[in-house]
């Protein structure tokens, strides 16, 4: 697949470069000062001392020394700055955060991992340029790639499922390496036990089309059960921008309940929410079989990249 070459400019339409700047105007002469009116002398002053009071002189000022820091452990095990390409769409990426903090072992602030975020809700809809009915969001993704790598990212992770079918365009040109989510997704499976053999998959049209899970499930012999064609336009769609639209209870998770239970009637194991904004429609009990959170995957995955211990009793 040929790779599109790194936007030298931001990508949004109308924008200027980011260093482009207009000249100042000419400066305006100031007038001629005005002279100070003669004022009688002042009395003679005591001379400033050269150096700051000492603490010895004036007891307020003496402080005991600082203790000397010791460095959190997990400071010392995570060079790692997680880099998080984000706003597809932004509650999705809120929620991300909120669970890669939660699954970082740390009893202070001090011992969670240094992020950063970069949340751009303009970058174009994945699906419909899938679909050949938009943007190529390719340039937002790279852009977006090249600022967090600037802002001292040294990995990349996109909470994203349908932004995957373009990780092999930016791939080469980040300049970081980007933690693959549905990658991740597919060995966390493969490693259920007891063994699942046949999952069901709620997403995006635009990742159904691009074979994302499927390619990847198919690596650890794992089937994959689809909706029907209604059931992904009437249901898991409806279910999904109702979700972005701020609807997270009431007719979204009904939809998407009910599509789960198709894949379960047809044999699935377990259930992936593969759009990062199924699991704030859906919650994991309203599916009769595991429900699997790729963002909460992609966070521990992470987190074990990091080098720190997963928070007891956390799973997916």
């Amino acid at each position: 697949m040929t790779s599109s070459p790194v936007p030298e400019t931001s990508p949004w339409p109308g924008t200027k470069p980011y260093l482009e700047t207009s000249l100042p105007p000419e400066p305006v002469p100031l007038p001629e000062p005005v002279p100070l009116l003669e004022t009688s002398p002042s009395p003679e002053s005591e001379p400033l001392p050269e150096t700051s009071p000492s603490p010895e002189s004036h007891p307020a000022l003496a402080i005991s020394p600082s203790p000397a820091i010791n460095p959190s452990p997990a400071i010392r095990r995570s060079p790692e700055i997680i880099g998080i390409l984000g706003g597809m769409g932004p509650a999705a990426t809120a929620d991300f955060y909120a669970k890669l903090v939660s699954t970082t072992p740390g009893a202070s602030d001090q011992d969670h991992l240094r992020t950063v975020i970069w949340s751009d809700p303009t970058i174009p809809d994945r699906t419909e340029a899938l679909l050949g009915d938009g943007p190529d969001p390719t340039p937002w993704l790279l852009d977006g790639s090249r600022v967090l790598r600037e802002a001292g990212a040294t990995v990349i992770a996109i909470p994203c499922n349908t932004a995957h079918a373009f990780v092999p365009r930016i791939a080469d040109h980040v300049g970081l390496p980007i933690v693959h989510m549905i990658d991740e997704v597919a060995r966390h499976l493969g490693a259920l036990s007891p063994r699942i053999h046949t999952a069901g998959l709620l997403a995006t049209t635009g990742t159904v089309r691009a074979h994302l899970y499927q390619e990847w499930l198919d690596r650890v012999g794992i089937r994959l059960v689809l909706p029907g064609t209604d059931s992904q336009d009437r249901e898991v769609m409806a279910g999904i921008r109702a979700v972005k639209a701020g609807d997270r209870d009431g007719p979204a998770t009904a939809l998407l309940a009910r599509a789960a239970r198709r894949l379960t009637a047809r044999g699935a194991q377990a259930v992936i929410a593969g759009c990062t904004e199924i699991p704030l429609g859906l919650p994991a009990d309203a599916v009769e079989v595991p429900l699997v959170d790729p963002a909460l995957v992609l966070a521990r995955a992470l987190v074990r990249r990091a080098g720190a211990k997963l928070t007891p009793g956390e799973a997916a």
